[in-house]
């Protein structure tokens, strides 16, 4: 369906009005007035984009500012912006490839951390042999924080069972979980602990929670470091130095509405009882169906829902997502049409 006007809690389709629990605007931002507001002084202060190279001799110090303010936010020693999170992604995998290391993936991890080479982390439930060799090797291993039709953040006791003579870096796609997992919405990264990580390096897309354009990295400096010597860094266009002043000047709002976002959760999911095709976790802004007909059941109802085929998954994906702008009665009409199935 074509629409004409950015979707919030509500979404206009051919004339008529449907409640929209869809997309990945998680905390609402895009269409808060008051974020808005912020973006358009920050628009005004920084220009529409600066196409320049971040190497060029004239320097925005708002990159410096907002990426000192994602490494602390995150916990991680530093972060770089770049102007989306798959080209975080492409730069991460590129430094990588540069050494000679053996790459693996997480079960449908995101083509923007697979490496073309890379091989499955888990071969018929177990993992890879060559993990369990005594051979010692570095490695990277990669995968999503929270993956693609999941609701829990993705459990790394694997990391236990690899042998001791590798040494692993991990790189975590943290696009759905930064913004909203975690006290502060930190993410995961610091929750991941192993004493075979030689590094752990996150990327992220800020246009899920954060509402923004642009992507990050985050890691240790000498890492960061060697990212923006990288050629392929020094010749993109950075990240819009509007939206990371918005960024920073938001942060207020954006306590505001995780804690919004939680109470909406809460209230969701008070008593409700849901069938056993729907995959959900009350802390997190998600219930997943891959039941074909739930989103035509929902659509009679007057709600929408993302639906779509996802890369390494079969058939469609029905993606109910709850914002933090949605309201009591939004949610007890989507509380009604989800206690009305019974199975598939």
């Amino acid at each position: 369906m074509i629409v004409e006007h950015f979707p919030d809690r509500t979404i206009l389709v051919e004339g008529k009005e449907y409640l929209y629990f869809g997309g990945t605007a998680y905390l609402g931002l895009p269409t808060n007035a008051s974020f808005q507001n912020t973006l358009a002084q920050s628009i005004v202060k920084w220009g529409s984009f600066y196409g320049s190279s971040r190497n060029s001799n004239v320097k925005l110090s708002v990159f410096e500012k907002a990426e000192s303010l994602f490494a602390k936010q995150i916990g991680t020693e530093h972060c770089v912006t770049t102007s989306s999170g798959a080209l975080a992604g492409k730069l991460v995998l590129e430094n990588l490839s540069k050494h000679d290391r053996a790459f693996y993936h997480y079960p449908k991890t995101h083509p923007s951390i697979l490496n073309n080479k890379s091989l499955s982390l888990f071969v018929e439930g177990s993992l890879h042999p060559d993990l369990l060799n005594n051979i010692s090797e570095a490695i990277v291993i990669t995968v999503d924080a929270v993956l693609a039709l999941e609701v829990e953040p993705t459990a790394f006791g694997f990391l236990n069972s690899i042998s001791s003579q590798k040494k692993i870096t991990l790189v975590v796609d943290e696009s759905h979980s930064l913004g909203i997992v975690g006290k502060g919405g930190e993410g995961i990264f610091n929750t991941i602990s192993n004493e075979k990580l030689t590094r752990k390096i996150i990327i992220a897309s800020l246009g899920k929670a954060l509402g923004i354009s642009g992507g990050i990295i985050a890691s240790d400096k000498s890492f960061i470091a060697s990212i923006k010597k990288d050629d392929l860094f020094i010749s993109s266009s950075c990240a819009n130095p509007a939206y990371l002043e918005a960024h920073i000047r938001s942060q207020e709002l954006i306590r505001g509405q995780r804690k919004k976002l939680e109470e909406n959760l809460n209230f969701l999911f008070k008593d409700l009882e849901l069938s056993s095709i729907f995959k959900w976790n009350k802390n997190y802004p998600v219930i997943y169906c891959e039941n074909e007909g739930v989103y035509n059941e929902l659509y009679r109802n007057g709600i929408i829902i993302t639906n779509f085929r996802y890369p390494n998954y079969r058939g469609a994906m029905n993606r109910i997502v709850i914002t933090a702008n949605h309201t009591q009665d939004d949610l007890k009409k989507l509380k009604r049409a989800l206690s009305s199935f019974e199975g598939c």
